[in-house]
């Protein structure tokens, strides 16, 4: 099994992502549900295309978090 973050953005009429673990797995949807369905099989595609090739599967080291910026910003 792996896990591996994925980065989804709105885009301009549709959505974007791409994972910072897999450099070049990106995958894009017109909606929010399709992108990760997509993302999901781009990551597979990837991931077993690396383990036919003999390639290490990069560990997983990309994490997110939310800050909470509680004061008020202005500019």
């Amino acid at each position: 099994m792996y896990r591996f973050l994925v980065v989804i953005e709105k885009a301009d009429g549709n959505y974007s992502s791409y994972s910072p673990d897999l450099p070049g797995c990106v995958a894009t949807g017109s909606t929010h549900e399709e992108v990760e369905q997509n993302m999901y099989e781009a990551i597979v595609l990837h991931v077993k295309g690396l383990i036919e090739d003999d390639a290490p599967v990069p560990a997983p080291q990309a994490f997110s978090e939310y800050l909470v910026i509680e004061e008020h910003v202005t500019a």
